[in-house]
């Protein structure tokens, strides 16, 4: 059974990208997803999405994919939403994921913008509402140019928000202008792809985060959307200030290997990086340390 949602918040309102732990070997290590999702929703998220980019998605399989939402959905299931990324830049491959995290129990699918084939916008429709078609899951869009190349336009997705199974967007296109006219004209549930703003986002109508940072500050963001709902502007900004090294230290490289690194610090499942991706070097973790300690986590 999924969690409670509501059309405003179909995925609640703080989750976390979760990373893929691996094993000393290379393989998925299958119990450790269990204890970090766990980890995870303790400490108050109401949501994860795996197989995302931060879970390593392009450097798994489509058996090592479902194999990870069976063991996340095990282990939390009936406390928090588990998405399930699918979205490859091919739209046949994307929809055969989509029915297979259906299968495995997935509550929803986030489905990122095609990369590298770069099509156009009516190729980006026909893309997403493909794979909408295929399940009857809810689907969160992912609108990322910086990794995509193609953004996806605000009629595109004033469009897209027709479709009676696509009901959220992930955005990380770092355009709060071009967020505040989507958000106004779709009435999809808007989700911060981007740490930095996630407080911005929030003043132009987001609901909430889907979170790299989450993996070590979900108190934090947690208290940060409380305090912006409640109306307390000034606590939910002076929490932001806080966090700001953490979002700075997190993403000073790509965010899966500082995230696992930091994890690894404090004990928890995280394991090596699957090629092209690299462990940090000692002088990137002894920033890192550096600034997770400014923001006040706790190693």
């Amino acid at each position: 059974m999924a969690p409670t949602s509501t059309p405003q918040t179909p995925f609640g309102r703080v989750l976390t990208a979760m990373v893929t732990p691996f094993a000393a070997d290379g393989a998925i290590d299958l119990d450790g997803a269990q204890r970090l999702a766990t980890h995870l929703v303790d400490a108050g998220n109401d949501g994860l999405v795996v197989n995302g980019t931060t879970g390593e998605s392009p450097t798994t399989s489509d058996a090592e994919k479902s194999e990870l939402v069976r063991v996340v959905l095990e282990a939390v299931g009936d406390r928090a939403h588990v998405i399930a990324g699918v979205g490859t830049n091919d739209t046949h491959h994307s929809a055969e994921l989509a029915r297979a995290a259906e299968k495995t129990g997935a509550h929803g699918l986030l489905v990122v913008t095609p990369y590298y084939n770069k099509p156009p916008q009516e190729g980006l429709y026909r893309h997403f509402t493909t794979v909408a078609d295929t399940t009857g899951l809810p689907v969160m869009l992912y609108d990322i140019p910086g990794r995509s190349g193609v953004p996806i336009s605000t009629d595109t997705l004033v469009r897209l928000a027709e479709h009676p199974r696509i009901v959220a967007n992930k955005d990380a296109k770092g355009d709060l202008a071009a967020a505040s006219w989507a958000i106004a004209r779709s009435g999809l549930a808007w989700y911060s792809g981007d740490d930095m703003l996630n407080l911005p986002l929030l003043s132009v109508g987001a609901v909430g985060f889907v979170s790299v940072v989450g993996h070590l500050v979900t108190p934090e963001l947690r208290a940060l959307v409380d305090a912006y709902t409640a109306g307390d502007v000034q606590k939910a900004a002076e929490i932001h200030h806080r966090l700001l090294p953490v979002f700075t230290g997190v993403f000073r490289t790509q965010g899966v290997m500082t995230t696992k690194a930091a994890l690894a610090l404090q004990g928890l499942p995280a394991g090596g990086l699957r090629p092209p991706m690299v462990e940090c070097s000692p002088e990137e973790i002894a920033q890192l340390k550096i600034d997770l300690a400014a923001g006040g986590v706790q190693l």
